[in-house]
Formats: C-alpha cells, structure tokens, sequence
C-alpha cells in the first residue's frame, strides 16, 4: 500500500515589507537641498497691478483706456453681462455698467456646465442675452478668467 502525504505550506499574498527608515530621517532627507540645478524653489510672482492684454492699444475702439486685470481668487457676485465669441474661439463675458463706472475689462469664460447652459440658451433663442453671474476670477498672462458658479438669464 502507496500513502502519499502532502504538505502545506503557509503563503501570504503580500510581499515581505522592506524596514521603513525613521521618519525623522525621511523628514531631514526632503528637507536637504537638492543637488540638481532644478531642485530649486519656486520664486514668488510678480503681485504688482497688472494692465489687462484686452484693453488700451490692444482694443477695438480708439484711445480705449487701459484697464487692469481683477485679481486671481477674486469672487465676483451677480454681475450682468453679454456673452460673445472671440477670435480665438473662446467665449467671453462683457460686463454692463449698470449706471455705475465700472471698469472691468471682459473675461473670458472657462468651459464647464454652466458655460454650456449659456451657450444653450443663446442658440436657442437666437438673439442676444443678458446674464447675471457668479463666479471665481483666475489670472493668466495678463487676462482674467472666470469659473462660473451661477447662471441667471436675465429677463428684458
């Protein structure tokens, strides 16, 4: 009579884990200055005012005033304006005065939803809308941006 025995052996799906070094050591590690040329910290941005690319001699109309840009992180609050397409093929956001002398340069919108529900609205009526918005302004290269948050057609 043949007997065969099998057997078992106990095995673990993860591999053995490496020893961790100190944290403290990994701390002083990250906080060691780089020996690459690219390892250096990043240098803080210019915060003086900024004159919007849009405005001035880069405007349409003549002897058009410069206007400076809204500053990034900058929340605007049910503002009115008309939406347009530029050139460029961005949509941009004019603002009205509504009978005060505000001077702020047009923005261009950044894509998301809301966006898109304004460009809905405008092919679907045909014709030319006010908006009232909410949004968050961002910088870049001398033009602001803005993220909306909230979209209201206005009625005439």
């Amino acid at each position: 009579m043949l007997a065969v025995a099998q057997t078992t052996h106990a095995q673990t799906t993860q591999p053995a884990r490496p020893e961790l070094p100190p944290a403290r050591d990994v701390l002083n590690d990250m906080l060691r200055p780089g020996d690459t040329p690219s390892a250096r910290p990043l240098q803080p941005i210019n915060t003086d005012p900024v004159v919007d690319a849009s405005t001035g001699a880069a405007s349409v109309a003549p002897a058009a005033p410069q206007l400076m840009v809204m500053r990034e992180g900058s929340y605007l609050v049910d503002r009115t304006g008309r939406l347009k397409k530029t050139d460029a093929q961005f949509w941009e956001l004019t603002f009205e005065s509504d009978g005060k002398p505000l001077k702020d340069p047009p923005v261009i919108v950044l894509p998301n939803l809301k966006l898109q529900i304004m460009e809905d609205q405008l092919k679907e009526t045909r014709r030319d809308l006010k908006f009232r918005v909410t949004g968050m302004v961002t910088e870049y290269r001398g033009r602001n941006y803005l993220l909306l948050d909230k979209v209201i057609v206005v009625s005439e």
